[in-house]
């Protein structure tokens, strides 16, 4: 009998590694695949050339076929322009997820069909469940919780979970670990890559100062004094602490300031000393750009959702309101950021149904 054909997306990390070992010991014929998806040329902070050596590495481990795709002028387009966009739009957006939608089950998808892929596979931790009941892929939260990714993957369709595989599903981190050193990875030991190729080690800010244009303000307290400079409301996100560079202001105390409100008419920052400022928490929001999983909204309006990665599931009620959605938390919620994602699970916390951008 054929083998079934699968493309691994090779990160050059130790997940993509153990999945590509998993699925050849499953039996299937494997190829591995690295994505540059960044141009580094001139770029020491992004480690894509020592990555794809990693990935080649594995792949001559494992004696099966390597290939290295470029889709930097994909990425480009479909993800850092937006990206860019979003921060002259004073959001925060999140382009792990638009790479996922628009790179990794969308342009590489379709390469790897081009190879004769019967599916492609990456090492996600997330679950890819056929429902025989109702004739449709659920993307489900992992074994291991704790590493649960479905957060970054809720605009998979249909078309792309028919074509995935998620090795990883059901087995927690140590133990990918431990398969990576039985099965003799140069990079079992690598530490997990953080944050996007794009900033790479970098402060984020100082990254996107190179793209986005400075517009100098104030920063002011609540009582309208003004204890400091911004570089930009585009630089900022609500609940940031970071590279304020407020110091020693008289009349306050040493706490550690955040962005409360970003106030785009006066081009003003308004900053509180804590944390649990009021004004930083709401009930409600609003979300557009919906994406469902299984093509159409839920009917459900009692769901759980997350508007942060690893954020703890928070109860929620939803209604839709023509292309957006209105949510009400039954607890309020901290920093709630414009650009963002807000995804949506069943009320079992198990299910992945979707999401879409906060407004």
């Amino acid at each position: 009998m054929t083998k079934k054909r699968v493309v691994v997306g090779l990160s050059g990390g130790v997940d993509s590694s153990v999945t590509a070992k998993l699925l050849i010991d499953q039996g299937y014929e494997v190829i591995g695949v690295f994505m540059k998806n960044w141009d580094d040329k001139d770029d020491p902070h992004c480690p894509a050339a020592v990555d794809a050596m990693d990935a080649r590495n594995v792949a001559d481990h494992l004696g099966i076929p390597f290939y290295s795709f470029n889709f930097a002028a994909e990425y480009w387009r479909d993800v850092f322009d937006y990206f860019l966009e979003q921060h002259r739009l004073f959001r925060t957006p999140n382009p792990d997820i638009l790479c996922n939608q628009f790179i990794k089950f969308k342009v590489f998808l379709e390469a790897a069909e081009k190879l004769g892929a019967d599916f492609i596979a990456t090492g996600h931790y997330a679950k890819n469940h056929f429902n025989t009941e109702t004739g449709l892929f659920e993307l489900q939260v992992p074994n291991d919780a704790n590493k649960d990714q479905t957060y970054f993957l809720y605009t998979l369709k249909q078309k792309a979970l028919a074509k995935t595989l998620f090795p990883l599903a059901d087995l927690p981190k140590p133990r990918i670990r431990e398969i990576a050193l039985e099965s003799g990875f140069h990079n079992a030991k690598k530490k997990d890559s953080t944050g996007i190729c794009f900033v790479g080690e970098r402060d984020h800010m100082e990254f996107l100062k190179k793209y986005l244009e400075q517009t100098p303000g104030d920063i002011i307290t609540e009582k309208s004094d003004v204890i400091g400079k911004h570089i930009g409301l585009s630089f900022y996100t609500i609940g940031q602490r970071r590279n304020l560079n407020i110091g020693g202001v008289k009349g306050y105390s040493e706490a550690p300031w955040f962005v409360l409100v970003k106030d785009t008419d006066k081009n003003q920052i308004i900053v509180c000393q804590n944390d649990d400022n009021p004004r930083l928490f709401q009930t409600e929001l609003k979300a557009n750009r919906l994406s469902w999983v299984s093509g159409k909204a839920p009917s459900e309006t009692h769901l759980t959702a997350k508007i942060r990665y690893r954020q703890d599931f928070q109860d929620c009620t939803a209604r839709m309101e023509g292309e957006e959605i209105h949510v009400t938390f039954k607890d309020p919620q901290r920093a709630v950021t414009p650009g963002q994602s807000i995804v949506f699970y069943d009320e079992a916390e198990k299910v992945c149904l979707g999401g879409g951008e906060i407004c």
